[in-house]
């Protein structure tokens, strides 16, 4: 059957005007053309709608009982059209978005901020896991992007870096280290060593500094939080390598941050998604504002 949307509309107009005439003037479309709309309903249908008269124009019995199925579809139609017109212009919608803890604390929530301000129908969810669980998320479709450090290419995603953050060491201010204005990997060499788990991809990069001094590192605390590994600082236990956006945590703590050189090493923080698969008009929207803000990383204490 070969009805569209055209002859339900132009059905429901002449139900309600009980006028071709006025009908076709409310749709804006030739009186000729609305009659032959309703001829060819009719002839889809296999029965007659209207009755006829020289003066009028009336639901037949069979009209009248289409009558409401007929309402029915065209308004669901036209609230599915709206809603779709919505998420289309960014008005309603949903991100997820997958992200290490310490992104999750320091980066995302004022990004979220801006972005539920600028568009207050659309729903953020941040998914804080870690890193080698972000791109399983992503991949699946459980998450629309995710943020944080990826090692290499992986099947199925798309890389965009945001920005880069060095490594750095957070000592308690009292330290011999912290005396220091900058300090190389080779004068932490016999600190004690606060650091994150081997399921932090910030663990390699730490093994990758003492690697060029010739010798492993061997934490005397390992954690899987960077606020306990700041805080076990303060507590006079040790040193910590961390980057430079962790300097939030140590605001007011004790804990000073200097710059960490020979080498001086760098992580890129990016932005994934699933290859060959578009972002919603919202993610896509989060995903600009993500590019805009990062452009400037957020502020540094310590």
């Amino acid at each position: 059957m070969n009805v569209t949307l055209k002859h339900l509309r132009a059905f429901l107009a002449v139900a309600e005007y009980s006028s071709f005439r006025q009908a076709a003037q409310q749709l804006r479309v030739s009186q000729p053309s609305l009659s032959a709309m309703i001829r060819e309903l009719e002839r889809e249908v296999g029965l007659r709608l209207f009755d006829r008269t020289t003066r009028r124009v009336e639901l037949s019995a069979a009209g009248s009982g289409f009558l409401p199925n007929a309402a029915k579809l065209v308004e669901d139609l036209d609230v599915a059209l709206r809603g779709l017109h919505d998420v289309a212009k960014r008005v309603r919608g949903h991100v997820a978005v997958a992200c290490p803890p310490l992104l999750a604390t320091v980066l995302l929530p004022r990004i979220v901020a801006a972005h539920v301000r600028a568009h207050p129908g659309i729903r953020v969810s941040i998914v804080d896991v870690r890193t080698d669980q972000i791109v399983d998320k992503v991949r699946s479709g459980e998450a629309d992007m995710g943020v944080g450090t990826f090692a290499g290419a992986e099947p199925g995603i798309e890389h965009e870096r945001l920005m880069s953050d060095s490594l750095m060491v957070f000592a308690r201010r009292r330290s011999a280290v912290a005396q220091r204005r900058t300090v190389r990997w080779q004068d932490i060499a016999g600190e004690q060593l606060v650091a994150l788990t081997r399921e932090s991809g910030l663990r390699a990069l730490v093994e990758m500094g003492y690697g060029t001094m010739g010798r492993p590192a061997r934490p005397a605390y390992e954690v899987t939080q960077v606020a306990t590994a700041i805080a076990l600082v303060e507590a006079g236990l040790g040193i910590a390598v961390l980057p430079a956006i962790a300097s939030v945590f140590a605001h007011d703590r004790g804990v000073v941050r200097r710059p960490l050189l020979d080498p001086k090493i760098e992580r890129d923080i990016s932005i994934i998604k699933a290859a060959g698969r578009a972002l919603t008009p919202a993610a896509d929207g989060f995903a600009q504002l993500l590019r805009e803000r990062t452009r400037k990383p957020p502020p540094v204490r310590g």
